[in-house]
Parts: structure tokens; C-alpha cells; sequence
């Protein structure tokens, strides 16, 4: 992967994280599944200008489900939970 903005898919806001970010100063995202813990680490610290404390990624395998008479399967991703630094935040949603 040669660019950090294709190792980032989309920043995730679930309640879930919306929960860690505020509690455990911990984001989530959703990102390339090809994607290892060092290069998630090296794109958010250049594109949100923060510094990565740890990343804790899982692998979602993909589900299948019923589409008409047969079955399709949906694709799978990988989600990456990064802490930052105390005192430092990123800021998704500007001005709301």
C-alpha cells in the first residue's frame, strides 16, 4: 500500500465507540483488511496530526444471507480501535 488514505476506509461512530472515544480516549475505523497495526498507526498520526498510543485491530468475516432463491455473501473488514495520547482528540464532525 503506498498511500495512507487507502489504508483508511472510514472513521467509525458507533455507540460503542462514540463510548470509548469519550471514556478511554479510543477511536474507531474501519480499514483496508490488508492493512497491519504499524501502517494504521503511521496514517492516523500524518493525517489527524496525533500520536498513536496502541492499536487493537479484529478481522469481521463476512455474512451470509438470502437473497431471493439463493444466498449471497457480504464482504468482510477489518476494524482498528487506536488510542491516542492524553489530552489529544480527533474531531470528526466540525462545528455540530
Amino acid at each position: 500500500m503506498a498511500h495512507l488514505e487507502d489504508i483508511l476506509i472510514k472513521p467509525s461512530i458507533t455507540e460503542k465507540a462514540s463510548f470509548a472515544s469519550e471514556n478511554y480516549n479510543r477511536y474507531g475505523f474501519i480499514v483496508n483488511v490488508a492493512a497491519n497495526k504499524n501502517q494504521i498507526k503511521m496514517a492516523i498520526e500524518k493525517l489527524y496530526d496525533v500520536k498513536v498510543l496502541n492499536v487493537k485491530t479484529s478481522t469481521i468475516p463476512g455474512k451470509i444471507k438470502r437473497a431471493g432463491h439463493g444466498f449471497k455473501k457480504s464482504g468482510s473488514y477489518k476494524k482498528a480501535f487506536v488510542q491516542l495520547k492524553q489530552g489529544q482528540r480527533i474531531e470528526f464532525f466540525k462545528g455540530v
